[in-house]
């Protein structure tokens, strides 16, 4: 419990909502719970607490709208939806907010919003200057234009990311369940609620069991990835039943509610932090035993020397992992060079590169600048 005490300093706050506690079972969006959450956050932001909201429910808008229940299968029909229900979705927060004197902000993503470094950046700068306004910032994905390939996919993951872009202090999953359970919590008694977690191992994950709702695109499954994600980066998440009276107030005072996934090793820095979570990984390269121990611990470049095995296709400056001899996944990082160039310089010294390959960019395969450990939440 002392641990969930650490809950009380958060100054800045990610809170995800669920289309579970957004949707009417066709019948629209629930406005009372908007309000409900409206208050509340409005409450956090009385006692000194940046909040940002990233939400769901805008497939779901757009069914009620069209007064259909079934949720489309295909990619443009789910555009269609998200595209009639997202303005209908923004509305209903700004009526909301706007009766406890807040103002709100539209912000919709896609996943190559977040791995380009450039947009990245741009998007983190205006997140900042939102909430400089004192505006409440809303996130979203961009079904509309996303496509297959670059979908997030869930919510969930996009709420992490968000709190990666934000710098935030914890991310709170609002849904319709009163957390992590020991198993499926509709077969009763069996199930028991973890109050905490230290470390997402095997075991976590095998407790994360069952598909989302209906409406829904994220389960448990989701969530627990979620969390690795962001107690990867040094913070906190929590689960939480978001029907609750005064739930946010409960967490953030550090009460015995929902499930707590503690975080793992230190902050990183924002660079870091797109490295490590936001990039995909385009290959990976597989050290041996003493470049794995000068990078890992000692803090060294990774150098031509210690490349065992190169997989993948990647050209200069994109995210490779970085594997020991076990196979075991301990960082990734950004290649100054090519798989192929990679694969020649294998083994070999840096002052060989350049009567290698006829030329030379650095001596380095990746520069500890542009190089994260994982820690034990990301494995």
């Amino acid at each position: 419990m002392e641990r969930r005490q650490l809950l009380r300093q958060a100054k800045r706050v990610v809170v995800k909502i669920g289309t579970s506690l957004l949707s009417r079972d066709g019948a629209g969006l629930d406005k009372r719970f908007i309000l409900k959450l409206a208050a509340e956050v409005s409450a956090l932001r009385r006692g000194g607490r940046e909040v940002i909201l990233v939400t769901s429910g805008a497939i779901g808008s757009g069914l009620a709208v069209l007064r259909r229940r079934e949720k489309p299968r295909t990619i443009p029909a789910k555009q269609a939806l998200a595209a009639i229900g997202q303005p209908q979705l923004m509305q209903d927060y700004a009526r909301a907010f706007s009766r406890f004197g807040l103002q709100t902000a539209q912000v919709l993503l896609t996943s190559e919003d977040i791995h380009h470094r450039e947009r990245y950046s741009h998007a983190r700068n205006a997140l900042a200057e939102i909430l400089r306004l004192g505006v409440v910032p809303i996130f979203n994905e961009n079904d509309t234009v996303a496509v297959e390939e670059i979908k997030f996919g869930d919510n969930d993951t996009l709420s992490a990311h968000v709190t990666h872009l934000a710098e935030a202090d914890v991310l709170i999953i609002l849904t319709d369940v009163a957390g992590l359970y020991t198993c499926d919590p509709s077969l009763g008694d069996r199930a028991q609620r973890i109050q905490q977690v230290d470390r997402i191992d095997r075991a976590v994950e095998n407790m994360a069991c069952g598909p989302g709702s209906r409406l829904g695109t994220g389960g448990m499954v989701t969530k627990i990835v979620a969390a690795k994600m962001v107690t990867g980066m040094g913070e906190e998440m929590v689960i939480a039943d978001g029907r609750v009276p005064g739930i946010l107030k409960k967490i953030l005072a550090g009460e015995d509610v929902g499930t707590v996934f503690f975080p793992q090793g230190d902050k990183l820095a924002s660079r870091k932090r797109w490295i490590a979570f936001a990039l995909r990984r385009r290959g990976t390269l597989w050290l041996d035993a003493g470049a794995a121990a000068a990078v890992r611990d000692r803090g060294k470049s990774l150098l031509p020397s210690g490349v065992r095995k190169v997989e993948g296709s990647f050209k200069p400056g994109d995210c490779v992992s970085l594997k020991d001899e076990a196979g075991k996944e301990f960082g990734r990082g950004l290649v100054n060079y090519a798989a192929e160039e990679i694969a020649k310089l294998k083994g070999a010294k840096s002052k060989d590169i350049e009567s290698i390959l006829g030329y030379k960019y650095t001596d380095e395969i990746i520069h500890r600048d542009d190089l994260v450990l994982l820690t034990a939440a990301t494995e």
